[in-house]
């Protein structure tokens, strides 16, 4: 998903989350790992056939996670960064290793169903002020015919996902949507590229960004189960914000001159924290019903939307520029667990957890009782620990709004020792803090207890020693 994300009302929301569905409903979700601590490939891949998630959009395009999906069965849409498109539109043989090493060889060798290659994420994203506009196409073009010298052309498909800021509307029906002015040109050949090699529109829409953004947006609007003053478009009428959106790509397509082009949803679903509108009632009640409605599809395409979920896992190194919320979009918490119970279509039963995944010792870093809350480090140490860590369920109207200023002050402190793998000195904030075996969890306010990584003892010490030694250091020095 991109950095950012734009609302442009009911014509065009931006970024992340998705399904997919044929005939027979086909579920498909974004896996990204902008993580401190990634749960194994070979866990996801299991954790996405036990829900039978069957697509997988990555953002890159990482040979590890590409290995763990070959055999699995699950179809792939690997990513090109942005800070690609430059080489690649420069290069023709840039583009021809690209393809050769990151498609062609997990194709062949590790029997990978790669069936798109996403060019770019966003590149349009008019917070971008152009940055992209002149790379992007050329980058298609160039990946476009390495695939085709390598044998792949008929196989995998080029795409470019884009935000929904990429087309507007004069008025809040549909019918009025198209691309918007300043890109119109770019869009026109773009499109034009991707219908003339069989490639798919991908669109993210997001209608939590619409009631973000805007505080006088009506609720139920950004729901699939009601909503009390639908939108009539000349006969057509739209109950709810996703379908207004897609249907206004439609009509812009359609008026450009690609009434069939194929569009897939690249991005959609709502995030459980971060802010009062993103919590798991909110969540379940969109995701839920968005998978009741996708076989439905829209007033002016009746047929099932072919959608990717965003996201699967919760990832605790996004940017937060955005919002809070951006690290809390998955259906999963960080360890694989199902936030909430939500059936994907093959699994009736709810969510299945993550198998085989390994903790750190059930111990936390809290403030210590004997701590003085006028103590002036108080601040310098939350701030600390918070600008390392991450403390988005802290705040209005997030999942631990309730805590005192003693468990405001814990939770910061513990997630800077469960991100630093438990280390002893990453609870030694002066006079402060306290290692605890009690569990401070308290109502909907979770404190976590890390997944052990890769180079860590039962204890939760690293074993590389100068890892240890610098993190020490830096702490030590922060205070000095």
């Amino acid at each position: 998903m991109g950095p950012l994300r734009m609302n442009y009302g009911l014509a065009a929301i931006g970024v992340v989350l998705l399904f997919m569905v044929n005939n027979v409903s086909s579920i498909g979700a974004n896996w990204g790992t902008q993580t401190t601590h990634n749960l194994h490939p070979t866990i996801v891949v299991k954790l996405l056939r036990d829900n039978g998630i069957q697509k997988v959009k990555l953002f890159d395009a990482e040979a590890r996670v590409l290995s763990a999906l070959g055999g699995s069965g699950i179809e792939v849409m690997v990513g090109i960064p942005n800070e690609m498109l430059a080489t690649l539109a420069s290069s023709m043989s840039a583009a021809d290793r690209w393809v050769e090493r990151n498609v062609s060889a997990h194709v062949s060798s590790n029997n990978v169903d790669i069936k798109y290659v996403a060019v770019g994420n966003e590149p349009f994203l008019s917070t971008y002020n152009g940055t992209f506009l002149s790379t992007t196409l050329p980058a298609l073009q160039n990946i476009q015919a390495a695939l085709i010298k390598a044998g792949l052309g008929n196989r995998v498909k080029v795409t470019v996902p884009l935000n929904a800021d990429v087309y507007q509307s004069s008025t809040e029906q549909p019918s009025t949507g198209d691309f918007r002015p300043g890109i119109h040109d770019e869009m026109l050949q773009i499109v034009s590229f991707l219908s003339q090699n069989g490639g798919p529109f991908t669109i993210n829409i997001y209608p939590f960004i619409s009631l973000y953004n805007d505080a006088n947006f009506p609720v139920d609007y950004a729901f699939f189960d009601g909503f009390s003053s639908p939108i009539d478009d000349n006969g057509r009428t739209y109950t709810n914000v996703f379908d207004a959106n897609y249907d206004t790509l439609v009509w812009t397509l359609q008026k450009n001159g690609f009434d069939n082009m194929t569009i897939i949803v690249g991005e959609i679903g709502w995030p459980t924290d971060g802010d009062r509108n993103a919590n798991i009632g909110y969540a379940q009640r969109f995701n839920q019903g968005f998978m009741s409605h996708m076989n439905r599809g829209t007033p002016m395409r009746p047929v099932p939307v072919d959608a990717y979920l965003f996201s699967l896992i919760d990832e605790d190194r996004k940017s937060i520029q955005p919002g809070n919320f951006e690290r809390h979009w998955g259906i999963f918490n960080y360890d694989g667990t199902p936030k909430y119970n939500l059936s994907l279509g093959s699994n009736s039963g709810g969510l299945v957890r993550a198998s085989n995944v390994h903790y750190l010792p059930r111990r936390w870093c809290v403030l210590s009782p004997s701590a003085n809350l006028q103590d002036p480090q108080i601040a310098l140490s939350v701030s600390y620990a918070c600008d390392r860590a991450d403390c988005t369920s802290l705040g209005y109207g997030t999942s631990c709004a309730n805590l005192d200023a003693q468990g405001n002050i814990s939770y910061a402190f513990n997630s800077y020792y469960q991100i630093n793998n438990q280390l002893e000195t990453a609870c030694r904030f002066p006079n402060l803090s306290v290692i605890t075996t009690n569990d401070p969890s308290t109502g909907t306010c979770r404190f976590g207890i890390m997944i052990q990584p890769a180079g860590t003892t039962s204890g939760g010490f690293l074993l590389e020693p100068l890892s240890f030694l610098v993190q020490m250091l830096v702490f030590v020095m922060t205070f000095l």
